[in-house]
């Protein structure tokens, strides 16, 4: 599908089912998002364990009780139909993978959008950086660490990355673009050996695809909104709906307004 197509057009095409694929690189300009749904008997402890990892969850919008609208972000958008593919989870097991949740729906849910490193994607490329999951056409390579988060209420685990490789020159503009987006994960968590952080064999992503690793290239991570599926298997909640991986829901925000240059 061409990447250049209108964000009206796609949602369009969401709504439909006839777009069901990872969004890096569409909707130029517009911010994407990680999606978290909840009870509302848990969103208190949610809200709190992203306030307490902002690296990971930076928290962009927190619907009200019921309602599928993100109404700050994407007013005229429903969030049961615009997500390319979701994942649910029941008490910590990935039970289904749905392209709508129109019969998950429950009126005590509460939805929260978490920026995305899409976001930034679209400065790096500016710059004339490469994004290798985008020129490869494939999902991002996400990995489970060793690193744990802090801990709110009923929910705990590990922090969860995306790489991206870059040579030693680009890595350290990637450091720079990135920084003016904590927003959106911000500036990356680690550079370098996978080992430290706990990622045993960086061809085997625990979520998304491997993707080339060029000769002279490092791999640079970013803290990562998969984060909270991590967190679903270790803390096992009644139940979370979340996007698949790479499978982001896009807002009308412009990725302009969470840079702080």
């Amino acid at each position: 599908m061409d990447k250049n197509i209108e964000l009206s057009e796609l949602r369009k095409l969401l709504r439909k089912n006839e777009f069901t694929g990872p969004t890096a690189g569409f909707a130029h300009g517009h911010t994407q998002a990680n999606l978290v749904i909840l009870p509302k008997d848990l969103a208190y402890d949610f809200l709190l364990f992203c306030h307490r990892n902002p690296k990971p969850c930076p928290l962009i919008e927190v619907t009200d009780v019921g309602s599928p609208v993100p109404r700050l972000t994407a007013p005229n958008s429903d969030l049961r139909y615009e997500v390319p593919k979701y994942f649910i989870y029941k008490k910590g097991e990935l039970v289904r993978e749905v392209n709508d949740i129109e019969t998950y729906w429950r009126n005590d849910l509460v939805s929260f959008l978490i920026g995305c490193s899409f976001t930034f994607e679209f400065p790096l490329v500016e710059n004339g950086l490469e994004i290798r999951h985008i020129a490869e056409n494939r999902n991002v390579p996400m990995y489970i660490t060793n690193i744990p988060c802090e801990p709110a209420g009923v929910f705990h685990g590990n922090l969860v990355v995306s790489m991206r490789p870059f040579s030693a020159t680009d890595a350290i503009r990637a450091v720079q673009i990135t920084s003016r987006f904590p927003s959106v994960h911000g500036a990356p968590i680690h550079i370098g050996n996978p080992e430290q952080i706990g990622i045993q064999n960086i061809s085997k992503p625990d979520f998304g695809d491997p993707v080339t690793i060029k000769d002279g290239e490092v791999p640079v991570f970013w803290a990562c909104g998969v984060t909270p599926q991590s967190v679903a298997m270790s803390s096992k909640p009644e139940l979370m709906i979340t996007h698949a991986p790479g499978h982001m829901f896009i807002t009308d925000t412009k990725d302009s307004s969470y840079s702080i240059l």
